[in-house]
């Protein structure tokens, strides 16, 4: 019998009309803004205008991610749908994925097997536009700023203080750094710049954390692009750029509405990256979702170190959002991989890789549970290589921190192989749980660091090179060290080294450089050797896409 890829499963199903999606919902029509047949926007009026009371907000998140695999947005669909097998009120919030990604190694972002988001040929490209919008704002700001230096810069902007980037949703490593403005003085003023992917673009960071059209265009205007040759921050208020640019933004900020294979609603919409954004979907498709459903299923990017730490400590702060359960998402693969078996060697039962590679798993946890005060449950994202006391041993593990574990079939049997964990997050949220941020916001920079660094990584504290430490007083003398931080680490390890596996101790994280996110409201802090514009691997994913005299795309998962 033929296994299916993803792509096969998805073209195999017939998705509903998305109006009909919309009225299961419950979306009227008035707010309905569609995109074919398919896909529709939701205008946010829907959130001024509908009242009812908030659902519960169930946030998935995983174990340090390997090339075996994990699952996580397979299984929030599987939940979601899950949920609703079992006659609950579920829908989904999930992330738009880049295209980099998606033509270069990771994949796509849609879930996978019978627990998927459709249409996902849609999904993973072009979808409605959203970030081809981002990045055109992203750039608009960029031409405004070389222009006004052009036009003989009457703000004093140092060509060599600009911190403002420009953006394309690609990986091309060519693009990370280069020299512009050649060509002589009608040209502009040579210097040199860069690319960042787009959702690293601290624009895709604004419109996800806005709550409106007002609060977008307000978090636009604080946007500092560079530095006046005094030392002064100069902002895209300052180059009069946030009205054009909100104007490019007004529809990309209405979320998008689609369906998972079974027919559950689904709202996509934003995608900064986890590992150097701060990697949620927008606070207003959480909203909506929050607002229609009695539970509202969400996930954050990479692990929980990365994705869920961000989604905690600087979404749910500034949204006012109290998850009310958290699923972390591990498979059996993956913790052996943590436990050094290679990747080739994974279908085989090796009780001691994977006693070894548990502590990943078992920080995670901790750290939901006991950093943040959160009930928490973990889904294992069942493999057919599983043996029976390779499960065991991972129940009694995570059983002995207090924490059930719920096996995940979602892959194979989509929404009936997630009622199992569908019924132990009904049994959460109504646990009571006692949320709290891993820091709070008055302490120092560097205390702020190091909170994260002891107490989610489990670091024997950071380190600040002189550039950072230098950027840390400049910021604080600007009056920024009140923002919440945004950690960029690399995702396959609680350290800043990706080799470290498993859960790593006696080492320090070393910040080597910090910048402020003045319009998204938060402080970046670089770890590492990670970066802002990704290259494409030898072999691309781009060389098996391929698409028909019908249109229909294949080699996409």
């Amino acid at each position: 019998m033929k296994i299916l890829s993803d792509i096969e499963i998805a073209q195999s199903c017939t998705p509903q009309p998305i109006t009909a999606i919309a009225r299961t919902a419950g979306v009227d029509e008035q707010y309905l803004e569609l995109y074919g047949n398919y896909k529709a926007k939701v205008d946010y009026r829907l959130l001024r205008e509908v009242e009812r009371p908030e659902g519960k907000l169930v946030l998935v998140t995983a174990i340090n991610p390997t090339p075996a695999g994990e699952g996580k947005t397979t299984t929030t669909v599987g939940l979601a749908d899950g949920l609703r097998r079992l006659g609950q009120n579920a829908m989904v919030a999930l992330r738009e994925p880049s295209m980099g990604p998606v033509f270069g190694v990771k994949g796509g972002a849609a879930g996978g097997g019978w627990a998927q988001v459709i249409p996902m040929e849609d999904i993973n490209l072009h979808f409605t536009g959203d970030f081809h919008a981002i990045g055109a704002a992203n750039n608009l700001l960029a031409a405004m700023l070389d222009n006004h230096i052009q036009q003989g810069n009457a703000l004093g902007i140092d060509p060599k203080r600009i911190t403002w980037r420009r953006c394309v949703d690609m990986n091309d490593r060519q693009l990370r750094n280069i020299v512009d403005g050649l060509g002589g003085r009608v040209n502009g003023c040579p210097r040199e710049d860069g690319f960042d992917i787009t959702v690293a673009s601290e624009i895709m960071a604004v419109l996800c954390l806005s709550s409106d059209l007002m609060d977008l265009k307000a978090r636009l205007a604080r946007i500092i692009v560079g530095y006046a040759y005094d030392g002064r921050p100069v902002t895209a208020h300052d180059l009069k750029a946030e009205g054009a640019m909100a104007a490019l933004l007004k529809d990309a900020l209405k979320p998008n509405l689609v369906q998972t294979l079974e027919g559950t609603p689904a709202f996509i919409h934003g995608g900064p990256f986890a590992n150097i954004a701060h990697g949620c979907n927008s606070v207003m498709a959480t909203r909506m979702a929050m607002r229609l459903a009695d539970y509202a299923i969400t996930e954050a990017g990479f692990g929980a170190d990365l994705g869920a730490e961000k989604f905690l400590d600087i979404k749910c702060r500034f949204a006012g959002l109290t998850p009310s359960a958290v699923v972390v998402v591990a498979t059996v693969r993956a913790l052996k991989n943590h436990g050094g078996v290679p990747k080739a060697e994974l279908n085989t039962e090796n009780l001691e890789a994977l006693e070894k590679g548990l502590p990943n798993l078992l920080r995670h946890v901790e750290n939901i549970t006991k950093v943040y005060g959160l009930p928490c449950v973990v889904a294992i994202n069942a493999f057919p290589t599983d043996t029976e006391a390779e499960l065991k041993l991972v129940e009694d593990r995570c059983r002995a921190l207090g924490v059930n574990v719920a096996l995940s079939e979602v892959w194979a049997k989509g929404g009936e192989g997630g009622m199992a964990l569908a019924r132990e997050v009904m049994r959460l949220c109504e646990t009571p749980g006692d949320f709290h941020y891993a820091y709070e916001l008055d302490g120092t920079i560097e205390d702020k660091l190091d909170a994260i660094a002891r107490r989610v990584y489990r670091a024997d504290g950071v380190v600040l090179t002189p550039a950072a430490r230098k950027q840390a007083a400049e910021l604080t003398a600007l009056g920024f060290d009140h923002l919440p931080v945004c950690m960029a680490k690399t995702q396959y390890s609680f350290s800043d080294d990706a080799s470290l596996l498993g859960a790593p101790t006696g080492f320090t994280i070393t910040v080597r450089n910090l910048k402020v996110s003045a319009g998204a409201g938060f402080l970046v802090a670089l770890t590492g050797d990670i970066m802002t514009m990704p290259g494409l691997p030898k072999v691309p994913a781009a060389e098996k896409i391929d698409v028909d005299e019908n249109g229909k795309i294949s080699g996409l998962f």
